[in-house]
């Protein structure tokens, strides 16, 4: 995440009210992107105001003006970061922007933090730790318009039900005469919001890195491994591609299909459970191909015959070997000597 922007609240008998907001002087292609429906026609004037602030001094004065109302009224004291999609090898250009709450501290603290930051990446290793619970917010995959078997998973009726017996027999008495909530209806199954809470981190990755003129790529080898290996399985993750950037490794699953924006929050419980509170040592992870029935960890230890190169090379030597022949009415085949 890069942080663009501070945005201070106070509070008043409705709720929070945002009452300054400051931008950095430089804001990426990619943030930008998001305030536009069409980007290439766009005359891409988005900040171009804001940024000339930045450029003379009377427009300093004005920043630092806002910033010092910021530490005087403002109760609450959120950053305005960016995902970098310059960085992922998607068709997707448009980065997603969102406000993190800054905790901790005093309110001058927290606005001094988030001018400190500015155009400056926030990894993750800044917010969270090795063996955490953290929740995740998502979007679940969808399933489209859906009956009340797979919706709410219903029992069928008998065989020969009147028409039809994926349905719900009786769907309430006669008075009230209206249908209760907790009758099973059909409607949108999937691509809900939900929030999944105690994901514990067994791992977190760095990505890619060159060191002494080499690519180090050794980021998911634990101790038992004899080998060198990267988080990303043999032929790729399904549907993703290579994990080349930190990864965080959970235990459980996640919401939502690939690819799918994820949102990380600490957890908001005090943890004394001591499965919460256990310290976890990695003995093995597998990056075996996930397309198939994996054999191989890494194509170092695949052996030479199995090379796919070499394989598709040797069925056409032995294609190539067989030569036909008509006897009356059959073909017969005679290897080349």
């Amino acid at each position: 995440m890069v942080a663009i922007g501070v945005v201070g609240y106070i509070e008043t008998p409705r709720g929070l009210r945002a009452l300054k907001t400051v931008w950095a002087e430089h804001i990426g292609e990619e943030a930008k992107r998001r305030f536009y429906k069409n980007w290439s026609q766009s005359k891409k004037k988005a900040f171009t105001k804001s940024c000339t602030k930045w450029a003379d001094d009377l427009g300093k004065k004005e920043i630092e003006k806002e910033l010092n109302q910021m530490k005087k009224y403002c109760t609450t004291i959120r950053i305005v970061v960016h995902t970098q999609m310059k960085i992922l090898r998607r068709r997707q250009k448009k980065a997603h922007i969102m406000e993190v709450q800054l905790n901790g501290g005093s309110v001058a603290d927290k606005v001094d933090f988030a001018r400190n930051h500015f155009e400056k990446e926030v990894p993750v290793g800044a917010v969270f730790a090795q063996d955490e619970m953290i929740d995740i917010i998502g979007v679940t995959k969808g399933h489209g318009f859906k009956g009340v078997t797979s919706r709410w998973h219903t029992k069928k009726l008998p065989r020969k039900t009147h028409k039809g017996l994926r349905k719900v027999a009786c769907i309430g008495a006669w008075h009230p005469s209206r249908i209760q909530f907790t009758v099973p209806r059909a409607g949108q199954k999937g691509y809900h919001h939900r929030t999944e809470i105690n994901k514990k981190i067994y791992r977190m990755g760095a990505g890619y890195a060159m060191k002494d003129g080499k690519l180090v790529k050794n980021n998911a080898a634990t101790e038992y491994d004899l080998a060198d290996k990267s988080i990303t399985p043999m032929g790729g993750f399904p549907h993703y591609g290579e994990v080349k950037q930190d990864f965080i490794l959970l235990k459980g699953c996640c919401i939502g299909p690939k690819k799918r924006v994820l949102t990380l929050r600490k957890s908001l419980l005090t943890h004394t459970k001591k499965r919460a509170l256990e310290k976890i040592n990695l003995k093995f992870i597998d990056t075996s191909s996930k397309f198939g029935h994996g054999r191989f960890q890494t194509p170092r230890t695949r052996p030479p015959s199995w090379d796919p190169s070499r394989r598709t090379g040797r069925n056409r030597k032995l294609h190539s070997c067989q030569k036909p022949s008509l006897l009356g009415n059959k073909i017969c085949f005679t290897k080349r000597k």
